[in-house]
């Protein structure tokens, strides 16, 4: 315990300086709080650690001159007047590309080529920030799978339970299937446990590592729409192809009153909707809280550099931005804590709704 007081202290002390060393304390000094928080939640070209440390990521375009495959770092650092920045590389059939402008209406924060005094969007298959964390989340995700797998391959049913990691994740594996996933679909659990747990299982390593402010962790990619929309849309496909007839006929012909459903089809149409807004739910549900965390956490970090800037007063800056800090470290690690506990509940939530729908959709005649 008198270690990690220390190391509190510490953690403390060298955040109120690192403002106090970065700010000219004798006037007002606006932060730029939506480019923080935007830099953090939207996807980029390249990958800032801290300060001057960025990771520059592999650019893969198909443009008007073909294929190419480059470095990040052949972009501009400085935007020019528009706000875009420039490919300042050695080829020069690039010297027609830009990085857009965060703040731009078309192509925010992308790549576009200027072809003829137009603004061409290339075929960019990049590797970004969000498909590297990606990568790094799936390889995770299969050494916490196969590292058990291989246990279970290699021990019979009667031998004794496996401790350490190997012991953990066959409790965690065991929990999700029996309390929500069996519990849930009943018989037909087997036929879908894989789906829906490497969908609890991602989610969570995801919105856990998005927690970790360096790499390889600190990406959003559970807060980031097309990461949510595969999941659900998966989800969709799978419930709607694998439905019985009853849960069409349950759908385009219902068990309601006819004038509910001829001339005026309103019931059929009803039920139809319902099934794309389940999974919208889902999509929306889970990018919402993942990017609102993200954006809170942030927010409270922020609020040590604003207070540093608030007066005219270097002294006052110094008062204000030292004391600040304090709350803004507190609620910091309040805003931590709370975004691990958020991170299992939206996996669990995700995993929960994905098996009643697909549940749902297996209605059976005698049971209509």
């Amino acid at each position: 315990m008198k270690y990690i007081k220390q190391l509190l202290l510490i953690v403390m002390l060298a955040l109120v300086a690192a403002p106090v060393g970065a700010h000219d304390f004798s006037k007002k000094q606006p932060v730029d709080v939506k480019n923080i928080l935007w830099g953090h939640i939207k996807d980029s070209y390249q990958w800032h650690v801290t300060g001057p440390v960025i990771i520059n990521l592999p650019v893969i375009i198909k443009t008007t001159s073909g294929w190419h495959v480059f470095s990040s770092s052949n972009f501009a650092e400085e935007p020019d007047k528009a706000g875009d920045r420039p490919y300042v590389g050695p080829d020069a059939s690039l010297k027609n590309l830009v990085i857009k402008s965060g703040d731009a209406k078309a192509y925010p924060n992308k790549i576009v080529e200027k072809v003829d005094g137009k603004e061409v969007r290339p075929v960019d298959i990049s590797i970004t920030k969000t498909v590297c964390v990606l990568f790094i989340d799936a390889i995770l995700l299969l050494i916490c799978v196969l590292v058990p797998a291989r246990w279970c391959k290699r021990h019979k049913v009667s031998d004794p339970a496996p401790k350490g990691f190997t012991g953990l994740m066959h409790m965690f594996i065991m929990n999700i299937y029996d309390d929500v996933i069996k519990a849930c679909m009943g018989d037909e659990a087997p036929k879908y446990a894989p789906w829906l747990l490497t969908c609890f299982f991602f989610i969570f390593l995801a919105n856990l590592m998005g927690i970790v402010p360096f790499p390889p962790g600190g990406g959003n990619l559970t807060g980031n729409i097309a990461c949510t929309f595969f999941l659900g849309v998966t989800t969709f496909l799978i419930t709607n192809f694998t439905g019985t007839k009853a849960y069409w006929k349950d759908i385009f012909w219902p068990e309601v009153p006819m004038w509910l459903k001829v001339p005026v089809p309103l019931m059929p149409f009803i039920e139809l909707f319902g099934i794309f807004t389940k999974p919208l739910a889902l999509i929306i549900r889970l990018f919402a809280n993942m990017m609102a965390g993200h954006a809170i956490a942030l927010s409270f970090a922020a609020i040590i550099f604003i207070m540093f800037g608030v007066a005219d007063s270097a002294i006052a800056n110094i008062i204000a931005g030292s004391s600040m800090t304090v709350v803004s470290v507190a609620m910091s690690v309040f805003m931590m804590l709370l975004e691990v506990l958020v991170s299992y509940i939206q996996a669990l939530v995700f995993t929960m709704l994905s098996a009643v729908f697909i549940s749902l959709a297996h209605v059976h005649p005698e049971k209509a």
